[in-house]
């Protein structure tokens, strides 16, 4: 994770500082949080604390809301959201082929064994 994402999801601000950050009452946070729009973190007294990702979330949710778009209609947004975000990670993390087991092995052993580029064009000839 980046820096600036690390920090940005610090847990540190209490509701009290959300509250006057966002214009959103304390109930409406809580049940945003009920509806699992956002979920705080919660501190050693079981206080909720909140990063400032958890408040673009907030301020997001409030502007879906004053654009008519209900409940429903937000879950869905997040639910494709991260959809698509599990398919962008599922093609950054492609399971390797056997084909590419085969060339990375064979290129450490090449590596390590320091096999002259001739030796090596035999390998790749015979299928290794």
């Amino acid at each position: 994770m980046k820096e600036k994402e690390l920090r940005r999801s610090l847990a540190v601000l209490p509701i009290g500082t959300v509250v006057k950050l966002t214009d959103l009452t304390a109930r409406q946070i809580r049940y945003y949080e009920e509806q699992g729009l956002v979920i705080p973190e919660r501190n050693e007294g079981n206080r909720r604390m909140y990063s400032l990702n958890n408040i673009d979330k907030l301020l997001e949710v409030k502007d879906y809301l004053a654009e008519g778009i209900n409940m429903a209609g937000i879950k869905q947004i997040y639910a494709e959201r991260a959809q698509e975000e599990a398919k962008r990670q599922a093609k950054r993390e492609k399971s390797l082929t056997d084909a590419d087991v085969r060339r990375i092995l064979r290129d450490e052993f090449v590596a390590v064994s320091g096999l002259s580029k001739q030796n090596q064009f035999s390998f790749r000839n015979n299928g290794l």
